[in-house]
C-alpha cells in the first residue's frame, strides 16, 4: 500500500521519479529506498536498454499462457516438460506453482512430469479447493496413465492442509501415493531448499500414508 508520508519525507525533486518509485515499490520485497535507486539505475541505463526492459515485461504480461496440461508457465499450449518424449508421464509431481517446478528443475533428479495446483489450500485467505487444479488433476487420473502422483507441496500447514485434501480425493484410484522425504523441514519452501537437500528429498519419496500422523 502507498505511504504518501514517506513518499513526502523522501523529497522527490520530480514527479516522473516519485511515480516510478511509486510503482516499482508494489512489486513483492521492495521497498521505497529499493525502488528509488532501482528507478535512478534505469534512469542511467542508455534508453535502449530500459526500452527492452519494458518490451520483455509487456510480452510476459501480455503473451505469457499457461500449460494446458499441467498448469505450469508456458511459450506455448503445451510446454516443453510435458511434450517431451524423455519424460516418464507415469509419474506426476504436484507442486504449487511454478516456482517449486523451476527448483525441482534445478536438482536435474527428476524426470517426470508435474501438475502445478497454482495455490494451496488457505481458508484464512479465502482460498478454497475450487481456486485450485484439482479438477483437471483427477480428469488426469481418471484416464488410468498416471502411476504414481507425488505429493511436493511446501511443509507449512497450508501445505499439509493440501496434501491431505487430495489424499482423500485420489486415494481410491489405483495410483502410488508418495511424497517428498523429509529432509526439506517443517515450514520450509521448495523453491527455497538447496538443489541437494531437494534433490535427495525426491529422489527417496516415501509412501503418503508414512508421512501422516499416527
Amino acid at each position: 500500500m502507498r505511504n504518501p508520508l514517506l513518499l513526502e519525507l523522501m523529497n522527490f525533486s520530480s514527479r516522473k521519479i516519485e511515480q516510478a518509485v511509486e510503482e516499482i515499490s508494489r512489486l513483492p520485497g521492495i521497498g521505497k529506498k529499493t525502488a528509488l535507486r532501482l528507478a535512478l539505475h534505469l534512469l542511467r541505463r542508455p534508453s535502449a536498454q530500459t526500452e527492452e526492459l519494458s518490451a520483455a515485461l509487456l510480452d510476459l504480461r501480455n503473451n505469457t499462457t499457461f500449460c494446458k496440461e499441467c498448469h505450469t508457465i508456458s511459450d506455448t499450449e503445451i510446454c516443453g516438460i510435458c511434450s517431451s518424449p524423455k519424460r516418464d508421464k507415469s509419474i506426476v509431481c504436484v507442486v504449487e506453482d511454478v516456482r517449486d517446478v523451476m527448483a525441482i528443475e534445478n536438482t536435474g533428479g527428476f524426470q517426470g512430469t508435474y501438475h502445478v495446483l497454482g495455490g494451496l489450500i488457505s481458508p484464512m485467505d479465502g482460498i478454497g479447493p475450487s481456486d485450485l487444479h484439482i479438477d483437471s488433476l483427477l480428469e488426469k487420473l481418471k484416464e488410468g496413465t498416471v502411476e504414481e502422483l507425488v505429493f511436493a507441496l511446501n511443509t507449512t500447514m497450508e501445505g499439509d492442509t493440501t496434501n491431505f485434501y487430495l489424499y482423500r480425493k485420489v486415494k481410491d484410484f489405483e495410483v502410488q501415493l508418495t511424497t517428498i522425504a523429509r529432509g526439506i523441514a517443517v515450514g520450509d519452501e521448495l523453491e527455497f531448499a538447496d538443489e541437494v537437500t531437494l534433490g535427495r528429498s525426491i529422489q527417496h519419496r516415501i509412501p503418503y500414508e508414512q508421512s501422516l500422523p499416527k
